[in-house]
């Protein structure tokens, strides 16, 4: 005890300065400052260490020892907890995955092909096929326009869940719709939204647009991509809403909505629209978007390409055992704690006061749709998000539609309105419950 004594404080004040060097390295040198925000905490902790440690040098005898046997108890615990998370991660992966769930009940083979590499099989054949290209692609860019959609009339590959890619004809917006809806003089439903809105990971007819079109007989457009959230929704309202909408249906995703806000007022163009008077006149540069979005995404899809490179190193032994020495699960577990704050930014509120009154002044209805997360019927979940929308939303006397009291709530078993009952976005059964439920709620 009495050599730990000795080189105790100059060991912690060491690893405490290692740990902030690290730290800058992994920010400003690895990530070339684009994750500044996440190693906050890190830069945190650094200073936190090396001030207790410079501390630990000018206490008594005791008290270090008592230090000592609490910072190995510690150390112990932190490496109990991660040793049990390392041992549920490997035992969730030696269960049914989805592509063997699918080839065990359909008989045929998942498409295990990467979204480039089926877009390249395509490509061969097919000239005007592409792969979806969102608007999150330009948060973080400082190009003079930011677009609201896709690539204009292209056959258009999205995602797969279900065994198979999805693939949509886009529209002359590059949006998920028949074009010719475009051309009808009255529109019974607008939807704005995220993926779960734009469709993925189904073919028509099966999206929530196509059955609302079905189910009311009526025109539909679906303004949805994947990744938006409510600061570009609100856009996207204000640059394609019509005179001939008659309702408005906003559908809020509570998985990542609060998330994707965060980093959409971080970019200028998004911002301007708080400002009631700005527009991009967007309609009218679909060419511009087009090809623009023709590099990007095949630049998003090659760093999707990595990244599927470095899943498969995560399944190494090196790479596991790194990530226990780093204790990466326990880590994840508490910054998540940590960074959790569930609170309304008032730019939400804001957004949503704008969005009525534009939709009051259209002389249009608006809806507000709430979709839930798997995780809410998977394990425990944390409602009080939920409280705080739906009050936000009550307080605006916006017409809430709660999909998960009317739909997922009155099934015996929520989870098989996903794919395999394993996360991601709904199967065609969900969709088609989610949509017929809007129905209810806002048919004439």
């Amino acid at each position: 005890m009495n050599f730990l004594k000795k080189i105790f404080s100059p060991t912690i004040l060491t690893i405490s300065f290692l740990l902030l060097i690290y730290t800058f390295y992994k920010s400003e040198i690895y990530w070339d400052g684009e994750n500044r925000n996440y190693y906050k905490t890190y830069y945190l902790i650094s200073l936190i260490l090396i001030c207790l440690s410079i501390i630990t040098f000018f206490i008594n005898d005791i008290i270090k020892q008592y230090l000592i046997i609490s910072g190995i108890s510690f150390i112990v615990s932190l490496y109990i907890i991660e040793g049990y998370f390392t041992f549920k991660e490997q035992l969730s992966k030696e269960q049914l995955s989805k592509e063997q769930l699918y080839e065990k009940q359909t008989g045929n083979k998942w498409d295990r092909r990467s979204k480039l590499q089926i877009y390249t099989d395509l490509k061969k054949d097919n000239n005007k096929i592409t792969v979806s290209g969102t608007p999150d692609l330009f948060l973080g860019k400082n190009y003079s326009i930011f677009s609201l959609s896709g690539l204009s009339n292209s056959e258009t590959i999205h995602c797969n869940e279900n065994g198979y890619y999805s693939i949509y004809q886009s529209d002359r917006y590059g949006f998920n719709n028949p074009d010719n809806e475009w051309d009808k003089k009255e529109i019974e439903y607008l939807l704005v939204g995220d993926s779960y809105t734009h469709g993925a990971c189904v073919n028509r007819p099966n999206d929530i647009g196509s059955v609302l079109r079905n189910l009311s007989n009526k025109s539909v457009l679906n303004l949805g991509m994947s990744g938006n959230g409510p600061l570009i929704e609100y856009a996207t309202l204000r640059e394609y809403l019509d005179t001939n909408v008659k309702k408005v249906l906003w559908i809020y995703y509570e998985g990542n909505d609060f998330n994707d806000l965060k980093y959409e007022l971080k970019n200028e163009i998004l911002l301007k629209y708080l400002n009631k008077n700005f527009t991009q006149n967007i309609k009218f540069k679909q060419n511009d978007i087009d090809n623009l979005l023709t590099n990007l995404i095949v630049e998003r899809e090659r760093e999707r390409e990595r990244e599927i490179e470095v899943e498969r190193e995560r399944e190494t032994f090196k790479f596991k055992l790194i990530s226990f020495i780093k204790i990466y699960y326990t880590r994840v577990l508490i910054l998540k704690k940590l960074t959790l704050s569930p609170v309304v930014e008032p730019e939400f509120e804001q957004i949503l006061q704008m969005a009525k009154e534009l939709t009051n002044k259209n002389n249009s209805k608006m809806y507000f749709v709430y979709l839930p997360i798997y995780n809410r019927y998977k394990s425990s979940y944390d409602d009080t998000n939920y409280n705080l929308v739906k009050n936000t939303v009550t307080k605006l006397k916006i017409p809430f539609i709660d999909i998960h009291k009317e739909v997922f709530k009155k099934e015996q078993n929520p989870l098989k309105l996903f794919p395999f009952e394993l996360f991601g976005h709904f199967n065609v059964d969900g969709y088609k419950k989610v949509a017929e439920t809007i129905y209810k709620f806002t048919k004439d």
